[in-house]
């Protein structure tokens, strides 16, 4: 299962995610933590060392390694720069399991540690000096595209990623490669202008969204979000004692969080699991495919010099019966 984290700045979307990737965790399930934030807060937040979190490797930096893996000798891609980050799979090309070793998880994926002993992450690293000017921040979440539109994940396994602040994520077809998306809001107007943006933008695509109301103190607080957000509002999360702890450098056992902020977090896995009977492959790759045919023809044919529309394989379908024909 896919799931993405999303808000605006300073709503507590990091930590909603971590808390989540630790709630899964404690239950021992595969968990593969993906932080595609620009400010990269992922690692600390689930209780690593700054150090440690420092050194995850960079997706970005692995790019080439990721696209010459992910095309295997699939005849329609000739190379690995003639993949950009909307390049579907098909025939030929190698598909993902959350659950295996391979050189891309080899070079990027590292475990999270004693709290999570399921759990692995992997980073699309920080915007540097060096990018200033010369680059955007969908550059480094291409990377994070690519792998998602090559997984083959199954029912109680999780993809958790915190994507960046606000609607960017809209500007690419990364919003639509998860199967349940957690936007974090404030009882606040600003809190909730974020979940209207995302509202509007989701309609048309099937995207299943779900509000979880954070720093939630009472019942002014809850009858605000829900007067806004409605039947969308799915739970909510109070003040804690614990999140305070962790941001504070201190590491307590995750049995210390609080019994109503423990069944938010099981309330929205059961979200999330619902989702799984209404997984739609074929839906999934026809958008995928919509992504790239629009990529290609708005910039990516001229930067690469082909006709990059002729990648789509029409016969395939991405899920777990092409499994069988991985390379």
């Amino acid at each position: 299962m896919k799931i993405a984290f999303v808000g605006k700045g300073g709503s507590g979307k990091t930590t909603l995610s971590s808390l989540f990737i630790r709630h899964l965790g404690a239950a021992r399930l595969p968990v593969l933590a993906i932080d595609a934030d620009i400010n990269q807060h992922l690692g600390v937040a689930l209780g690593l060392s700054e150090e440690h979190a420092a050194g995850i490797p960079s997706l970005g930096a692995h790019l080439d390694l990721i696209k010459d893996h992910l095309r295997g000798d699939n005849p329609r891609i000739r190379s690995a720069e003639e993949m950009v980050k909307t390049t579907p799979p098909g025939r030929g090309s190698r598909l993902l399991r959350l659950d295996e070793d391979n050189p891309v998880y080899d070079a990027c994926r590292r475990p999270v540690g004693s709290c999570c002993d399921s759990t692995r992450i992997m980073a699309t690293g920080p915007f540097q000096e060096g990018d200033l000017g010369v680059a955007c921040y969908h550059s480094k979440v291409g990377a994070v595209e690519l792998l998602l539109n090559h997984l083959v994940d199954d029912a109680g396994e999780y993809v958790v990623v915190d994507m960046t602040a606000g609607s960017d994520a809209f500007a690419s077809g990364l919003f639509t490669r998860f199967d349940m998306t957690f936007l974090v809001a404030e009882p606040t107007r600003k809190g909730v202008s974020v979940y209207r943006q995302y509202r509007d933008y989701a309609r048309d695509w099937d995207i299943s969204l779900a509000v979880v109301g954070n720093k939630v103190q009472g019942p002014d607080d809850l009858e605000f979000l829900r007067e806004h957000v409605g039947s969308d509002l799915l739970t909510w999360t109070g003040q804690s004692e614990f999140v305070r702890e962790v941001e504070k450098g201190r590491t307590p056992e995750f049995d210390r969080l609080e019994p109503d902020n423990r069944a938010a977090l099981e309330r929205m896995r059961e979200a999330v699991d619902a989702t799984y009977e209404r997984r739609d492959w074929a839906r999934y790759t026809e958008q995928m495919v919509e992504f790239h045919v629009k990529n290609a023809h708005s910039w990516a044919n001229s930067r690469t010099g082909v006709d990059l529309t002729h990648q789509v394989d029409p016969d395939f379908v991405l899920g777990p019966a092409a499994l069988a024909g991985r390379g």
